[in-house]
């Protein structure tokens, strides 16, 4: 039972970035005293870093599995998911990018007609080639979360001009900065950035407390963030860009 409740608390912590021991006693269902004993057990083992109040992961160079974060804030990221849809009209032309936000997207959009879509995320792509018949280009390398990414891939994006670019991201500091695990990733986001003539980003509010090593820019190089919840100081930032915020619930 007890290395069962290691293995969450681990994951827990490294899919928020950040966890404080009052968000592990609820979702764990145990005391704050086991979860400190824990946490101090799990820290000696260097297997989380220890903080007054919670924990972060021992590592920022290296995501979560593709897996856990498919079941982490799915009503969060439907309502995203949701919100973005109703920006993208019937007919229009887009990227999507991999990563579990974009692909609550890419379900949203079932209702649109006439979709022609690049994508370099074959989940999505797979998705819909089962249920809707959208005009879907692929091209690069297949990574292990069913993305595409590589050389082949930035050239590919970088031949079209697009109406929009559904964005994903694994992490965003309190700066603005927007950082990935993944520096083949990094390079093909910023083509879609590039290549589309609206980047809209699309992610949950865990993203602000977890950390990543590799830079891909600053959230003002994106049109829209698309998010359920930020902290003050992305707010405040966003007060003095051109980049409209979309709350969604």
């Amino acid at each position: 039972k007890q290395s069962l409740r290691h293995q969450k608390l681990i994951e827990l912590v490294k899919l928020k970035g950040y966890a404080s021991t009052e968000e592990l006693v609820i979702e764990l269902e145990v005391s704050p005293q086991t979860i400190r004993r824990d946490l101090n057990i799990l820290a000696e083992q260097d297997l989380i870093r220890r903080h007054h109040g919670g924990a972060a992961p021992s590592s920022t160079a290296e995501n979560s599995d593709y897996i856990e974060r498919k079941q982490f804030f799915p009503s969060q990221k439907s309502a995203i998911a949701r919100e973005v849809a109703k920006r993208i009209p019937n007919g229009a032309s887009l990227f999507i990018d991999i990563g579990t936000t974009p692909e609550a997207v890419a379900s949203a959009l079932l209702n649109h007609e006439r979709l022609r879509i690049v994508t370099n995320n074959i989940n999505a792509a797979i998705y819909y080639d089962k249920m809707k018949p959208f005009d879907i280009t692929m091209a690069g390398l297949i990574s292990k979360d069913g993305g595409i990414i590589g050389e082949a891939t930035v050239n590919f994006i970088s031949q079209f001009r697009l109406d929009f670019g559904i964005l994903g991201i694994s992490a965003i500091d309190l700066d603005g900065s927007l950082l990935d695990y993944d520096y083949h990733e990094v390079q093909v986001k910023r083509a879609i950035i590039k290549s589309s003539r609206q980047t809209l980003l699309a992610t949950d509010h865990s993203k602000f407390s977890r950390q990543a090593i590799v830079r891909l820019g600053e959230l003002k190089d994106v049109d829209y963030l698309f998010t359920d919840d930020v902290p003050k100081q992305i707010a405040d930032y966003l007060e003095n860009s051109n980049t409209k915020l979309v709350i969604c619930k």
